[in-house]
């Protein structure tokens, strides 16, 4: 999903696909296990899930075994970066991949491009979910032929901005989340705010994390990001990559930034210890913060600069190397249902994939007491409803890296921002 450590994409080292995962493609398709109903497989069988972080999966597969009682489940988990490396690595292989894994939405276009190593859950009757699904977010989910269908969604990533009051309150801010949200209605506005809670001089904190989460929020918020719709690459043409990097220059020549990554341990402690006061903050990026225990009322959630968006959101797949797809494609089917997405909600801040739940009063009018009391229901829902989708290139993932690399030679290194700027376009540029 992306509720979870899931979704950044700021700094992953993901080698470049194309040459030897499309050169593995091709031979013999395991055949699919059969027969017998789902309630009573014909054999024990054993399903491994590979994730990026907690998904809150646990209880959803004691579920499931109830009416498969002869399938177990193992879940194995890595870092994001390491996560998508593998299944990389995985599948030029053959060898070493999950029965069901994890892609976010930064990379999905990667993997769009070998459907030939994933089997078509439209085999396995899956495409009746459609008329369920945000249109965007299915056809997220199909290969590039429009039709295969690779994985379903499990949530999105609405955006807002989570802040912590107490830090504004040091700083002589306000800490209404209403009159928050009126401090930034532009990026330009966030980064002016940033300066006088600086001028306030809190000790021991920062105004934010680090630039490469605020890039990429203010690019996927624009029409156009790293490609157009004939996927050309336009990160040099497109004035707001540009823009979005300066204002990353920005913060960082402002002195905003707590120079963190975000899911570096030093990340999670800050959120713990309050070592940075503002933060985006996508929907499931809220179970991050309860997950690192800061206190009840620790953080609240204000609108994001710029109106609604989305960042990150996961879809199931289920690699060719798996022996067992029938069970596979009714564990995606079971962990993406409208039941099943209604729990993560309630229980890891997971925005559904499925928009008839945002009228559901369990999610539309939800209030998180952990977050002041947040009417994070309407901030989610409305952020999804105002997204307008943009069109994610087939290596967008890779060039978010090279782009955020930019932004850290700018942070760490003091290159300056032009220089950093013309590497980074230079680097985006020989990803093919």
């Amino acid at each position: 999903m992306s509720t979870l450590p899931r979704r950044r994409v700021t700094r992953l080292v993901v080698p470049l696909i194309a040459a030897s995962l499309l050169a593995a493609c091709g031979g013999e398709d395991p055949a699919p296990s059969g027969g017998a109903s789902a309630s009573q497989p014909a054999e024990k069988v054993t399903l491994t899930v590979a994730l990026f972080s907690d998904f809150h999966y646990a209880p959803l597969y004691e579920e499931f075994k109830k009416t498969h009682p002869n399938v177990t489940i193992t879940e194995r988990r890595a870092q994001f970066n390491d996560h998508h490396n593998n299944l990389v690595t995985q599948l030029a292989t053959g060898a070493g991949a999950a029965d069901v894994v994890a892609i976010e939405g930064g990379f999905i276009t990667t993997f769009q491009q070998v459907p030939d190593k994933f089997y078509n859950l439209g085999d396995y009757g899956l495409t009746s979910r459609q008329s369920e699904y945000l249109d965007w977010k299915w056809q997220l989910g199909l290969a590039a032929d429009g039709k295969t269908l690779l994985g379903l969604g499990t949530d999105v990533g609405g955006l807002a901005m989570c802040y912590r009051p107490d830090l504004f309150k040091k700083a002589g801010l306000p800490t209404n989340r209403d009159e928050v949200s009126a401090l930034w209605p532009t990026w330009d506005a966030y980064v002016e705010t940033g300066k006088k809670f600086v001028a306030g001089g809190v000790k021991d904190a920062a105004f934010t994390d680090g630039p490469g989460e605020h890039f990429r929020a203010m690019v996927e918020q624009a029409p156009v990001g790293f490609y157009d719709a004939s996927n050309n690459l336009v990160v040099a043409t497109n004035p707001d990559v540009k823009k979005a990097f300066d204002m990353g220059v920005s913060m960082i020549q402002n002195k905003l930034s707590g120079k963190l990554t975000a899911f570096t341990p030093e990340w999670t402690t800050g959120i713990a210890k309050g070592t940075f006061a503002t933060m985006v903050c996508p929907a499931w990026k809220t179970g991050v913060i309860k997950d690192q225990k800061p206190g009840e009322g620790t953080w609240d959630i204000a609108a994001v600069p710029g109106g609604g968006g989305n960042q990150g959101g996961t879809h199931l797949m289920a690699p060719k190397q798996g022996k067992h797809p029938k069970e596979a494609a009714e564990l995606i089917n079971f962990l993406t249902s409208k039941e099943s997405q209604l729990t993560l909600w309630k229980d890891a801040s997971a925005l559904p994939s499925l928009p008839a739940l945002y009228e559901d009063p369990a999610v539309a009018t939800f209030v998180n007491p952990y977050f002041g009391d947040a009417p994070i229901g309407k901030i989610f829902t409305d952020a999804a409803k105002a997204l307008k989708p943009q069109h994610t290139g087939p290596k967008s993932g890779d060039v978010l890296l090279a782009m955020g690399n930019g932004l850290s030679r700018v942070e760490l290194q003091n290159q300056a921002p032009e220089e950093a700027w013309a590497q980074a376009v230079s680097d985006a540029e020989k990803i093919k």
